[in-house]
């Protein structure tokens, strides 16, 4: 592929395998990202929070986006997580990425010191742009305030993409505000907005937003895919097709509200693991911990009372 596509659709915030001693199993990861590319997802936002990239090791970045990369997944279509608190670890992961093919990466902000100055942020994000000295370099910030405690500010998006027009380009909003993300489209119509939330994939793309970067479409990719496709796509006119959509988004909506009830990672990866037949997919890591026999139990009865696994447990096709 010539250059990156489009920057708009479905990006799955992939999941990172792990085996029993607690190492990154690389072959799972690789092979799970490529099925999400065939399930239906644009791309891939890889090591971000689903993917438990803040308790990998910087050798353990590199080395899941290798493998997804050697696995199949063209590189131009991954937007992998390289942001830490520190800017020249940061510029270390985000040029390994440049130099794997990859184009656009997301940012975290730096954030373990608490309210840090809008100045000493775009400070921040100023030294790991001019640290990768490369024009070519695509950036998406993170905006996830309830996990970080330091908001992407229109005034911080603005400093910076007056001083780098052009490498700034999209932003992730896990906030869970969709006024907030109609905020951001009105203030900067040339920035990429996209839904951290799966539920509000619909509404966004109704007002312009360039579509999701989301946990749950490890399980339902084909169903935001096709929410996607509805509302974007020749058939957003119609009466029918706004019906269709509509259904479509409260199956969306109620998968991701099941899952809602336990913690949201180790939920996620137990249910891929009840669908898959695959145990080990249950495996976090530390601080993280899998759900107790007990948990999964409940779950596995819920997810077959929606549908989202056969009562042998042995679905394991993306349909829902």
């Amino acid at each position: 592929m010539i250059g990156a596509p489009p920057l708009r659709g479905v990006f799955s915030a992939a999941f990172t395998a792990f085996g029993p001693d607690g190492s990154v199993d690389l072959r799972r990861t690789a092979a799970h990202a490529r099925g999400l590319i065939a399930a239906g997802c644009d791309g891939i936002a890889s090591l971000g929070t689903t993917g438990e990239a803040n308790g990998l090791s910087l050798a353990e970045r590199k080395a899941v986006l290798e493998a997804v990369i050697a696995g199949g997944v063209d590189p131009v279509r991954i937007i992998p997580g390289t942001g830490l608190c520190s800017w020249p670890e940061t510029v270390e992961l985000t040029c390994h990425a440049r130099a794997c093919g990859v184009e656009r990466v997301l940012l975290l902000p730096p954030f373990y010191y608490p309210t840090p100055s809008e100045a000493g942020l775009i400070d921040h994000f100023c030294r790991v742009i001019d640290g990768c000295a490369d024009p070519g370099l695509r950036v998406l910030l993170y905006h996830i305030p309830q996990n970080s405690d330091v908001p992407i500010t229109h005034g911080l998006l603005s400093a910076l993409m007056d001083r780098y027009p052009g490498t700034i380009v999209g932003i992730k909003d896990s906030g869970g505000d969709i006024n907030h993300m109609l905020g951001l489209l009105r203030a900067f119509p040339e920035l990429a907005v996209f839904a951290g939330a799966d539920h509000l994939t619909g509404p966004l793309l109704r007002i312009g937003g360039a579509g999701c970067i989301t946990a749950t479409s490890n399980l339902i990719a084909p169903l935001l895919a096709d929410l996607y496709r509805r509302i974007t796509g020749g058939e957003k006119g119609g009466a029918t097709s706004r019906v269709e959509a509509s259904r479509v988004e409260d199956r969306i909506g109620a998968a991701r509200a099941l899952f809602q009830q336990w913690p949201q990672i180790p939920a996620l990866k137990a249910a891929h693991a009840l669908r898959t037949g695959e145990p080990e997919w249950a495996l976090v890591r530390a601080p993280m911990q899998m759900l107790t026999l007990g948990q999964q139990a409940e779950m596995a009865q819920a997810m077959q009372a929606a549908g989202l696994i056969a009562a042998d447990e042995k679905k394991k096709d993306w349909a829902i």
